[in-house]
């Protein structure tokens, strides 16, 4: 690879401006350590808590073979355990959510409080050496920010609130606390690996090639930033009439939003948070977003969108609007990123210069290979190198 590269600066590492190499997009070995590495110690949504404003209301995260229930407790507390029986390992609850008085394994009725205590073993006088105090339901680590319920399966590595500390003063016009779900949970299943759907995420190079229509709302405004942890893309809704119809009538429709400031009326908004999770911020709704790993080469996309109340008639056809704007986005994405997983097999690639405005990317290269070294090969290490 030393004859791809330029000359690094005293202190610069020569793989600055390059992108990770294209085996760690399909090989098993690396996709192990990611899970461990990366995405164990990461902060996925779960929820928002008015999804679960009521005492028993849980929702369920499944992702790396586990299975996460976040639950409104009687006290009013919203707590986090793994959706595992503590007798057998049974899984306790099934489906994405639901509302319970208590949460009784299907199994053997072991049943437990929604604080996560044992409080109930039938026979329990043939269990000698049983302690229900000792037997909870392993509790995960999680933060609410802004409403949404994050929880992450090892405690370590910054906050929520912290990562998004940057941009807190321009997210608190929107009201995320005050929202409500839209519709239901979408899974949409891809066959990329996770960081294609990443990487074209908070690339904003490729908008105006390969997506015709946000080009038209935003012209030439469209930008993006990388922070530690957070990548930021916007772009701002231009007067030109679109000769598209859903885009024309969204720049038409799309009414003042009382609570907004001026510069956000008519702004789009978007953060990635590291790795995986996004939100899409616009003026009538927040889409939220995150991309979780099943395989080397899949992923599932799981994502909703929360408004705030809101009945004028501007306003649904606004949000409809919308839907139909980013279906099309959504579609142009999912041809993109399909080339890519596919382009990556050829024995001709293995890593692409990248530009100096592709600083998401870059930054995401960065951490990926602070944080697994051998992304830094450019061929995959001898089979064990995860195990050394």
């Amino acid at each position: 690879m030393a004859t791809l590269l330029q000359p690094a600066g005293q202190n610069e590492d020569p793989l600055e401006g390059w992108s990770l190499p294209a085996w760690t997009y399909s090989d098993p070995e690396f996709f192990e350590a990611e899970k461990e590495l990366v995405f164990a110690p990461s902060w996925q949504v779960v929820c928002h808590v008015s999804d679960i404003a009521e005492v028993g209301a849980w929702h369920t995260l499944d992702y790396l073979g586990e299975s996460v229930i976040v639950v409104r407790g009687r006290d009013g507390e919203v707590r986090a355990f793994t959706n595992v029986c503590r007798h057998r390992g049974s899984r306790i609850v099934d489906g994405s959510s639901g509302c319970a008085k208590k949460l009784v394994c299907p199994y053997h009725a072991w049943t437990y409080e929604l604080d996560g205590r044992l409080s109930g073993v039938p026979d329990s006088a043939s269990y000698p050496a049983l302690e229900k105090s000792m037997q909870a339901l392993a509790p995960v680590s999680m933060e609410i920010w802004r409403g949404f319920v994050f929880v992450r399966l090892k405690d370590q590595g910054p906050s929520v609130a912290s990562m998004m500390a940057p941009y807190e003063s321009m997210i608190e016009p929107y009201r995320f606390e005050a929202l409500k779900a839209l519709g239901r949970v979408t899974m949409r299943p891809r066959d990329v690996n996770w960081k294609n759907v990443g990487d074209n995420y908070s690339d904003g190079l490729h908008i105006p090639v390969a997506h015709p229509g946000l080009t038209r709302l935003f012209g030439k405004s469209y930008g993006v930033e990388a922070e530690d942890h957070v990548d930021r893309m916007w772009g701002d809704l231009i007067d030109q009439p679109s000769d598209n119809w859903s885009e024309r009538q969204y720049q038409n429709l799309l009414p003042p939003v009382p609570h907004l400031p001026e510069a956000s009326q008519r702004h789009w908004l978007y953060f990635k948070l590291w790795p995986n999770v996004a939100f899409d911020i616009y003026p009538d709704q927040v889409d939220f977003m995150q991309w979780l790993p099943v395989s080397p080469t899949t992923c599932m996309i799981r994502e909703i969108s929360y408004v705030l109340d809101d009945e004028r008639r501007e306003m649904r056809a606004a949000r409809y609007l919308n839907w139909r704007i980013n279906r099309q986005v959504n579609a142009e994405d999912t041809e993109l990123i399909t080339r890519v997983q596919q382009g990556m097999q050829s024995r001709s690639f293995s890593v692409g210069p990248l530009s100096d405005k592709e600083v998401c990317l870059r930054q995401f290269c960065r951490k990926m290979r602070a944080t697994i070294p051998q992304a830094r090969e450019t061929t995959p290490p001898a089979a064990g190198w995860s195990r050394k």
